[in-house]
């Protein structure tokens, strides 16, 4: 690496540094602000409920009240944590320091699992999965774009090398069963193909040879020749004076045509040529690529030479210190077991692994380590640990489909993110900021701080090889002195709670993890997918509020990221975040269920795993075979999370009547399904998706057993069509065509962006696009192709919306939306009363 280009990372390096230090700034602020609002909410809980009574439209409308505050209060948290979870991603992707980079990674994992902790506050708060609220928006400043969560990058970019191999085995396997076509080598020629190919040549070459000999021929006798000026005609110079005045017109209007249109793009009028806009976007996008594949091989590098260092100074400190370490260990073990004896003149009990062995004894008040530097640290460990212990674990099965009677109960949980937040905040302020780093030009790690961490884990290490012998040698002076031993028995007691569930049976305990794979993939249960981004769903966020039937395509985008992509994507984000087993995405078809299902999929570098009635037929037959078929699929997708689980159609296996011309069996799984999910255990990085477009032909008890959570995607308005049409001529055509997208957006009012996707990819043929520059399109052309498809009735939307209005939060927001009604109703009612009141005191 040359001295320009470190110098380059380092001038970026502080100016991200800069942000860093910013972004930790606000979040402390926002962290003990959320701390503070958290407690008072369960004061403020305790409170109601121990006053509950007096009249109900009272307490009505004192709930309606708080919920709108409440609500208000946990958005401004949810865009705060959005907006500074986006910056933390920005900087964790452009720093190079390892050890800056390690802190920003677990702060940034805790303030996306914040984010989807208030998600699903204010889902239980709204009683709809998308949550609205302008006024707060407004006042923090911030446009749809900003409040929109990005995806981070290191989900993808650090498991590089693993996606490559299994695109690598997956198209080795698919060429191997021959459903590839691999590319096909050239046979050598034969020796009579060679002397012909040889003969061809030959005769190309003297015949070239020979046309030369006569044009020099010609040549020669040219200039023996007297041309005379008589023998030039008068019609050649007319003829040649008329070409020359056509081809000057022609050059002077097309220079007119390009100062004309150089104006225009000048003040904004028209948009710069496809061509040139491609230009603009390849060199910068070329720069962009150099700088980021720069940065990221210096951060490689700074990372192997990190980890390579952390090995060196552990195997150090083992070597000069580890007798001594151990001898001041248990010196000050013994010397605290004959104090104890000394005072109470009994021998104490021994602290067992579970409470932390002797760095319990020493963490008490008055009883501080003399010898070990691990006590601060431990501290910040016990007290991150009480504040867990505070707030109830929130990784369980969150399922809203439970029948909750107690709506107004609009308390949010306790969060399980927020004591890492604090810990890591404060572990920044003990070591980062004040810092010094001025001097510091080189990205390496500090061996000093390198050395503190590593000396702590080499004493813990230590510390329980310590324990053990004196346990043993407690238990010894125990005998001795004629006490019994006591033996705890929690460790069994907890162990039983573990097992308590019985453990499932491995039906395939001998086969290798790439034997059941490659089986899987043979019989099509296993699928590639195409890499889609979730940016190509197209569409921007909501503007204004909308209801839960009615979302933006931005919404959708952002549910699913908080939903699939954040839990499966980081097994930090996911051990902390309530626990969703299974999605429905349902919408009418083309509204892009399958591309929102690859994009999840390629967005976390998932395994797919189909399980559509129509893929799985005639494979595993029988009911051994059905249970082996789930047992694989559990089983793989545990052992190559995150996974996928996805079934198309997912209505059919509930549905009361089966065509008879249904040859699928979809029923097969319908006894399965739930159990399946179940065994989704909370630490499986593993999601359950399912697509309809009939979702209300299903019997609606068993599809809620099965999904936590109902997704409904709409048919795009008209923002998101003109949107739409805008990007995909743009893509289809190069940016030639200038067709009227506001008036195809109105056109196509009821449309699916599938269906136009679908008919512009009928229209624009590769002969058609050649065709552009002397035929532009026209809006005939994609008009005639769009009729020939069906539209989105309203009939189906009405379908759509009945249907949600039945699911669990559905039914839930329906309630309350009456409880508001009857109390505006009395509110009047009262009002009116007063109001006749207040007239006949008057006439008196």
């Amino acid at each position: 690496m040359t001295i320009i280009v470190k110098i380059k990372l380092a001038m970026s390096s502080s100016y991200f540094n800069e942000i860093w230090h910013q972004a930790q700034h606000e979040c402390e602020q926002l962290a003990i602000i959320d701390y503070e609002r958290q407690h008072q909410n369960v004061d403020t809980t305790v409170a109601t409920i121990s006053g509950v009574a007096g009249v109900i439209t009272s307490s009505v409308a004192a709930a309606a009240e708080s919920k709108a505050l409440l609500q208000a209060s946990l958005y401004e948290f949810y865009l705060r944590y959005i907006c500074l979870s986006n910056r933390l991603e920005e900087v964790y992707d452009n720093m190079i320091q390892p050890q800056k980079r390690e802190l920003v990674r677990k702060l940034l994992d805790a303030c996306l699992g914040r984010v989807v902790e208030l998600k699903h506050d204010l889902v239980n708060i709204d009683l709809m999965e998308f949550s609205y609220n302008d006024e707060v928006v407004e006042r923090l400043r911030l446009t749809p774009m900003e409040t929109e969560l990005r995806i981070p990058r290191y989900f993808q970019r650090e498991r590089e090398p693993e996606l490559e191999f299994r695109k690598r085995t997956m198209h080795g396997l698919l060429i191997k069963l021959g459903w590839l076509e691999e590319h096909a080598l050239e046979e050598p020629l034969t020796e009579i193909e060679a002397i012909r190919l040889l003969q061809m040549h030959e005769r190309a070459r003297q015949g070239r040879l020979r046309a030369h000999f006569m044009k020099e021929i010609r040549k020669e006798k040219g200039k023996m020749e007297d041309r005379s000026d008589k023998e030039r005609s008068d019609s050649g110079l007319l003829a040649a004076m008329k070409i020359q005045k056509m081809w000057r017109g022609h050059t002077a209007r097309r220079i007119t045509r390009r100062r004309k249109m150089d104006e225009m793009i000048l003040i904004g009028m028209v948009p710069p040529p496809a061509s040139v806009l491609k230009e603009r976007a390849e060199k910068v996008e070329r720069h962009n690529a150099t700088d980021v594949r720069r940065r990221h091989v210096a951060q490689e590098t700074y990372a192997a030479q990190f980890e390579a260092r952390q090995v060196a100074i552990q195997e150090e400190i083992r070597l000069k210190h580890g007798p001594t370490m151990k001898e001041d260990i248990a010196d000050e073990i013994r010397a605290w077991i004959k104090d104890c004896y000394d005072k109470t003149g009994k021998l104490p009990d021994f602290p067992t692994e579970d409470q932390g062995g002797s760095l319990h004894i020493f963490s008490r008040p008055g009883t501080e380590s003399e010898h070990s530097r691990s006590s601060a640290r431990s501290s910040k460990e016990s007290r991150k640990t009480k504040d867990k212990s505070k707030s109830p674990a929130r990784s369980g099965d969150l399922n809203v489909n439970e029948n909750q009677d107690e709506d107004m109960n609009f308390q949010p949980a306790a969060s399980v993110c927020l004591p890492d937040i604090r810990a890591e905040i404060e572990y920044f302020n003990d070591t980062w900021r004040d810092k010094d780093e001025s001097g510091a030009i080189s990205q390496a790690p500090y061996e000093d701080m390198i050395y503190a961490e590593k000396y702590q884990e080499v004493e813990l290490e230590f510390r329980r090889a310590v324990d053990d012998v004196m346990r043993q040698e407690l238990e010894l002076l125990q005998t001795m002195v004629g006490k019994k031993a006591k033996k705890s028995n929690k460790k069994t007691r907890r162990s039983g709670k573990k097992n308590k569930k019985k453990k499932e049976k491995d039906l395939t305990p001998d086969r290798t993890t790439e034997s059941l794979y490659e089986e899987l993939v043979t019989n099509g249960i296993i699928r590639n997918h195409p890499e889609l981004k979730l940016k190509q769903f197209l569409g921007d966020k909501a503007l204004t509020a909308r209801n839960g039937t009615n979302p933006s395509p931005g919404d959708i985008r952002q549910v699913l990221t908080e939903y699939c992509i954040l839990p499966l994507g980081s097994e930090a984000i996911h051990n902390c975040t309530p626990l969703i087993r299974s999605v429905l995405l349902a919408g009418p078809r083309g509204s892009g269920k399958k591309a929102l299902l690859h994009a999840i999929c390629t967005e976390v570098g998932a395994v797919l795993f189909d399980l559509t009635p129509a893929n799985i037929v005639g494979k595993y037959p029988g009911k051994s075979g059905l249970i082996m078929l789930i047992h694989l699929v559990l089983k793989v997708s545990r052992l190559l999370q995150p996974a996928v689980i996805y079934m198309g159609d997912a209505e059919r296996p509930f549905m009361k009547k089966i065509p008879k011309t249904d040859r699928t069996d979809p029923k097969r799984l319908k006894k399965d399904l739930p159990k399946m999910i179940k065994n989704i255990a909370p630490e499986d990085r593993v999601i359950f998706i399912g697509t309809s477009n009939l979702p209300w032909e299903a019997d609606q008890k068993l599809l809620q057993s099965v999904y936590n959570r109902f997704i409904y995607i709409p048919r795009p308005d008209y923002g998101a069509m003109s949107h739409a049409w805008k990007t995909l001529l743009h893509e289809y055509s190069g940016g030639i065509s200038n067709l009227d997208t506001s008036a195809m957006a109105k056109i196509s009012d009821g449309y699916t962006i599938g269906a136009v996707d679908a008919c512009l990819r009928e229209v624009m043929t590769c002969k058609r696009k050649l065709q552009l520059r002397s035929q532009p399109l026209t809006n005939a052309e994609i008009i005639n192709v769009l009729c020939a498809r069906d539209p989105v009735y309203r009939e189906e939307e009405e379908a759509f919306e009945s249907w949600w209005s039945k699911t669990p939060l559905g039914r839930r927001r329906q309630r309350f939306l009456e409880l508001e009604e009857e109390r505006m109703l009395e509110e009047q009612a009262q009002q009116a009363k007063q109001g006749n009141g207040n007239k006949k005191k008057g006439s008196n």
